[in-house]
């Protein structure tokens, strides 16, 4: 079946309606990763990071490392059941030695990606210590901050580079794409895979979404005060131009919210979308309503609650545009 890119209209099923059973069955399906956290804060009831408290507004608990498991199965849903798009396999001799994950989070995209390319040195880097005790002798991961200067050396440098889902989490992007262009090998990848934090649809249901459409306007304004941004996915691709970067690729892909869609690939993903969705309202509210817009937690919650139910509704035949976004180094940069 073919993938769904943003140029398809997806067909409505209407005969098939959500269920909170079904969900529920997902989420209580999900995998649980071990985790080897020591150090670590609470707020609204929810655990985060220690190390640069503050400065993400995420939580780093069993409950989002779930969801960061939906996400990572959805990413690849997306796209066939790959890692990447970007061509780092198009010649046996470009197959890449050293592959860095930014942001790797429960580290389940390196472990794969370890397992993938067993020759290759996979390293992840996060600001929780959550990935698991166990590891494929050719993948390490290091506590550090994508936002401060990478502790690499010119030495170190990798043939492609990866971080998936940091909308909200990098102030300064054009830093960002700098040092991932001085951290790559001439020649070398980069591939970022982002979500737009924004709904949409075919046929205009979204509009009706009023609660949706309210707690997107605000997470967009709130994230901006926080000053990390969360919709960043369509801007991706011009700042790697700016940063020097070449072949830049932008591939997105419509991911539906709920078993709405008719084509039985969409309607399957659609269901684990929808489940990465609710999943998601109470960590992206709880911080950002409560640390920068003025919620007391009781009525983060409450708005979240009514986030929660609007999203249950079978009516809306809401998507959302996944970007992966991938570009070179020039060999002589």
């Amino acid at each position: 079946m073919s993938r769904p890119n943003a140029d398809e209209r997806i067909l409505v099923d209407t005969s098939d309606e959500d269920s909170i059973y079904d969900t529920h069955s997902l989420v209580d399906s999900s995998l649980s990763f071990s985790s080897s956290v020591r150090d670590y804060c609470y707020e609204n009831g929810r655990r985060y990071h220690a190390y640069r408290y503050g400065q993400y507004p995420m939580p780093n608990d069993e409950e989002e490392q779930d969801r960061l498991a939906f996400m990572h199965h959805i990413f690849k849903l997306l796209i066939g059941g790959d890692l990447y798009r970007a061509p780092i396999t198009s010649a046996p001799a470009s197959r890449p030695k050293r592959i860095l994950d930014i942001g790797t989070g429960t580290g389940v995209w390196a472990l794969e990606m370890a397992e993938d390319f067993p020759n290759a040195e996979i390293v992840g880097t996060d600001l929780s210590p959550i990935q698991p005790n166990y590891a494929p002798p050719n993948c390490s991961f290091i506590i550090d901050d994508a936002e401060s200067d990478w502790a690499f050396t010119s030495d170190e440098a990798f043939d492609y580079i990866h971080a998936r889902s940091m909308g909200g989490g990098i102030a300064d992007w054009r830093q960002f794409m700098n040092q991932a262009y001085a951290h790559l090998k001439p020649g070398g990848w980069l591939e970022l895979q982002e979500y737009e934090a924004w709904v949409n649809s075919d046929d205009g249901t979204h509009e009706d979404a009023v609660m949706v459409q309210d707690w997107q306007e605000k997470l967009d304004q709130s994230s901006k005060k926080f000053g990390k941004q969360l919709n960043v996915a369509p801007c991706l691709s011009g700042w790697m131009r700016e940063a020097g970067f070449v072949n830049v690729t932008d591939d997105v892909y419509k991911c539906p919210v709920g078993s709405w869609p008719k084509n039985p690939r969409l309607k399957e993903i659609g269901r684990v979308g929808k489940v990465s969705i609710i999943e998601a309202v109470e960590p992206y509210t709880l911080a950002l309503f409560t640390r920068v817009l003025g919620y007391s937690y009781e009525e983060a919650q409450a708005y979240a609650e009514k986030v929660r139910a609007e999203l249950f509704r079978p009516s809306f035949h809401i998507y959302v545009l996944y970007h992966y976004v991938y570009a070179q180094r020039p060999m002589d940069g």
